[in-house]
């Protein structure tokens, strides 16, 4: 398995110019009047702007402390969430390397992606990341980079002078010492992504672009939540991850992970109320909570054959417990990029999904 509470808009200050408007008119000024006018014109606000980053720049990351002796120019970045908030940013041409996806890169980076190596689909080797000779590290998991890292531990990487930076959402509020997932012990929230953004823009000393791509993010949200503002409180739903094999307990969502956030967000129940964020539930106990909507996780992965949704769909319908759940049998199925159920950038797109769906499937009253 690979695996948000503010909606307030960032504060975008403009251009503002008093004194435009008379630029194309012909004034005559005495001497004094025109050296008071400069004065006034000198003291007149400009566009606020982001800081530029003081290197060295140290951050407290994950419980460490790491310096960046300036901007990253190579970096490998293992998991496709924080790969993607670097082209986001603007920062495509700053990658070396990446590994670990589990489906298509964000539209519109697909020419950007193709020029970037790609390490591995899943685990990359420790010596394969250390040839593309880093100055930054950036993990989505502490799975991979972590102190039980199955690719390095963050250690390993600073050693030789590496810099290793984490998602905050991997170890904020999660203990991955046990190694695997990890247990998320508070709910995530897109706070956490925010933070990785803001942090990734003063690490490459992109401040603006972060603060403008954080305020898109959050405007999409509320217009999300806005949607079916109606159905709060009267809907309910299961995620579905994957399954390792079908004739056994699914991987469905508990409370604390970026599924539980996005039906969090648009006032939707749970009906798995565990804190663990991926729990293996029989659909016997899922069928019994009767949930309005089942949404399945798409995604390219092939690690276990409920990776496919075609796989997930077909069972849905021919298991004789769940084609007897009156979602499947209204289909009110939903299928969502499995990106989304991680937490990654792409749950905001989760949340648009499962909003357009709602409304699509006639839910909102």
């Amino acid at each position: 398995m690979f695996h948000s509470r503010s909606h307030d808009g960032v504060l975008l200050v403009g251009n503002v110019d008093d004194f435009g408007d008379y630029r194309t008119m012909t004034f005559h000024f005495t001497g004094a009047f025109l050296a008071a006018a400069l004065t006034a014109l000198s003291i007149v606000p400009k566009t606020a702007e982001a800081a530029e980053t003081t290197y060295p720049l140290t951050l407290k990351n994950c419980g460490r402390d790491v310096t960046f002796p300036h901007a990253p120019q190579r970096t490998v970045s293992l998991g496709q969430s924080t790969t993607e908030i670097l082209y986001l940013l603007g920062l495509a041409d700053k990658v070396v390397g990446t590994a670990v996806w589990i489906g298509p890169v964000i539209k519109g980076y697909e020419e950007a992606n193709a020029k970037v190596e790609r390490l591995a689909d899943n685990d990359p080797s420790f010596e394969s990341v250390v040839a593309k000779k880093p100055d930054l590290v950036t993990a989505q998991f502490q799975w991979h980079v972590g102190p039980e890292g199955i690719v390095a531990k963050p250690e390993q990487f600073e050693e030789l002078g590496i810099p290793v930076y984490t998602s905050p959402a991997d170890c904020t509020g999660k203990d991955n010492s046990g190694g695997g997932d990890g247990v998320r012990h508070s709910v995530f929230t897109m706070d956490q992504i925010y933070q990785e953004i803001a942090e990734l823009a003063q690490i490459f000393n992109v401040q603006d672009r972060g603060e403008k791509l954080i305020a898109d993010l959050k405007a999409r949200e509320g217009a999300a939540r806005q949607k079916i503002a109606s159905v709060n409180g009267k809907l309910s739903a299961v995620f579905w991850f994957s399954s390792a094999e079908l004739d056994i307990d699914p991987y469905v969502a508990g409370k604390n992970g970026a599924p539980g956030y996005i039906m969090s967000a648009l006032g939707i129940k749970n009906v798995i109320d565990s804190d663990e964020e991926w729990p293996t539930v029989g659909w016997e106990t899922i069928a019994k909570s009767n949930p309005t909507i089942i949404v399945g996780g798409k995604m390219d992965r092939r690690r276990f054959p409920a990776d496919d949704i075609a796989v997930k769909l077909k069972f849905l319908k021919d298991d004789p417990v769940t084609s007897l759940m009156p979602a499947v049998k209204d289909n009110h199925i939903v299928v969502m990029d499995a990106q989304a159920m991680n937490p990654t950038i792409r749950t905001i797109d989760g949340i648009e999904v499962l909003a357009d769906q709602i409304v699509q499937l006639g839910l909102v009253k």
